[in-house]
């Protein structure tokens, strides 16, 4: 009996998902693992620099990754909604890769492994700009 619930339960989040996102593209899976990497590295990163974990920041670092992927549903859900393929979507997912990918850079740099100048000074461009 227990096979049955992991099956249904297997069906019931494969659904959900096609529903969410739509076709799984290989930016969306690029995504995930970027986020997982962002994840893995900021912790290494903060133990490295003597900060030491902290549940509520965690908590809150995968809780911006989860509302990522609710912008990400939604721009599907546009995509739908206005009849273009990946259009929106596409957009959402790209931002989100090269937020991650900069957070990844970041938290090798606090890692205090080597980085070069040129990407350092991108960083801080970058930075600047969001303020």
């Amino acid at each position: 009996m227990p096979l049955v619930w992991v099956c249904s339960a297997a069906g019931v989040l494969g659904s959900i998902i096609t529903f969410s996102f739509g076709r799984w593209t290989e930016a969306l899976t690029f995504l995930i693992v970027a986020m997982a990497v962002d994840y893995v590295t900021g912790v290494a990163a903060s133990l490295k620099i003597g900060k030491g974990l902290s549940s509520s920041l965690g908590f809150w670092g995968l809780a911006r990754k989860g509302l990522a992927l609710l912008i990400i549903l939604l721009a599907h859900r546009i995509d739908i909604l206005l009849d273009s393929p990946d259009m929106t979507m596409g957009a959402a997912v790209y931002f989100y890769i090269a937020n991650e990918l900069i957070s990844i850079t970041e938290n090798y740099g606090r890692l205090g492994l080597p980085l070069p100048n040129r990407i350092r000074r991108i960083i801080e461009v970058l930075k600047e700009k969001d303020q």
